[in-house]
């Protein structure tokens, strides 16, 4: 009987979900002509975060009135978005950044200027509550795609011997989040070829000087470190689960420097809040012209205490997490810190103390 017992409440806890599932009631306030109307429910923030992979997703024909029925919600906290699939083709279009390109609408009638947020866009469904919400549809992207202007700063702390010094750097934060362009302040990324899931891109970043000469005793007379603007082609995967992978080559393209990098890098997106956040790992090329240029001693800067050294090409591993913070609809703030790890070529150099530069990247911006 015990056995019997034991058994009849595991059935009932499989069984509760099911028991508990509700029906909500959709009204769009701007109801479209043509097309599909796809709903779907979330339970997940790093899902919906991504806007892939809903708990539950509906299909329905296009009414006049505007009103459609979700049946079978299990209760508890979900969010619900509303897309409309223009030319049926059974997913929910992308720009080559993964914005949405078609008309979508968000429960609590919310409108992310960036990732969207779980939290504002959710609400509780209980049993047997009769829930109706209203959604309204938008483009996010609208006629000019969505701009941002804000302030920045860019950080690097010093691996030289006697040098605490530490690399900082104000600038205007500008974003732009268009069909094919993204720019987040110093980062800058156009898709060429390729879809929201696999897509080749040209991409920029400016690279701030590594050092000035004076920072430490070190450095003396080896000249001050410039600042320049890397360029070049990548690949990026947008992978299931919020996995992405980055490959990109970059080359100094205003000759400060020389050389190039070579960077690949796996990412994963999380949602806590309204925070959106991405821990990545990777490995970075530079190329001898860029090493040498940063950490090597030329024969013209040789001294008794401070031996000529090349450095030769050198691979770094290097660990980061990214993000993007809403503030409110307009204000968000962007981060983007990490850790380079320098290889023993580098490690070597007489000029170097520490085998680990950490780098960052902040800034606070208004969405138009």
């Amino acid at each position: 009987m015990t056995f019997i017992r034991a058994s009849f409440l595991l059935v009932l806890m499989f069984e509760a979900p099911l028991a508990l599932a509700e029906s909500i009631s959709v009204r769009l306030a701007n109801a479209p002509q043509q097309g599909v109307l796809v709903l779907q429910v979330y339970r997940d923030a790093s899902s919906f975060g991504d806007f892939r992979n809903p708990m539950l997703e509906t299909r329905h024909t296009i009414v006049e009135d505007g009103r459609y029925r979700i049946r079978g919600v299990p209760t508890g906290q979900i969010a619900v978005l509303a897309y409309v699939d223009e030319n049926e083709s059974g997913a929910l279009d992308r720009t080559f950044v993964g914005i949405p390109k078609e008309p979508i609408g968000i429960s609590n009638n919310y409108r992310p200027k960036g990732p969207p947020s779980f939290r504002r866009a959710s609400f509780p469904l209980k049993a047997g509550e009769d829930r109706e919400l209203e959604v309204t549809l938008y483009d996010v992207l609208g006629e000019m795609g969505q701009w941002g202007v804000g302030l920045g700063v860019i950080v690097q702390s010093s691996p030289y011997q006697g040098s605490d010094s530490t690399v900082t750097q104000v600038i205007p934060a500008i974003t732009y989040l268009g069909e094919r362009l993204q720019w987040l302040g110093p980062t800058v990324r156009y898709g060429l070829l390729g879809s929201d899931r696999l897509r080749l891109a040209l991409n920029a970043t400016y690279r701030v000087g590594a050092y000035e000469e004076d920072d430490s005793a070190a450095l003396s007379g080896l000249g001050d470190r410039h600042n320049t603007l890397m360029a070049g082609i990548g690949l990026v995967y947008d992978g299931p689960s919020g996995i992405d992978v980055d490959f990109r080559y970059q080359h100094d393209v205003l000759d400060r420097v020389g050389g190039g990098t070579a960077e690949f890098r796996v990412s994963r997106g999380f949602n806590t809040g309204n925070f959106r956040w991405a821990p990545s790992v990777g490995v970075k090329w530079l190329s001898s012209d860029l090493a040498n240029y940063d950490f090597g001693v030329p024969v013209s800067g040789a001294r008794v205490s401070r031996p000529a050294y090349d450095v030769g090409s050198s691979t770094n591993f290097a660990i980061g997490i990214g993000g993007m913070l809403e503030l409110t609809e307009h204000w968000r703030v962007i981060l983007d810190v990490g850790a380079e790890y320098l290889d023993d070529n580098i490690a070597d150099s007489p000029i170097v103390d520490d085998r680990q530069v950490f780098k960052g990247f902040a800034a606070v911006t208004y969405t138009f």
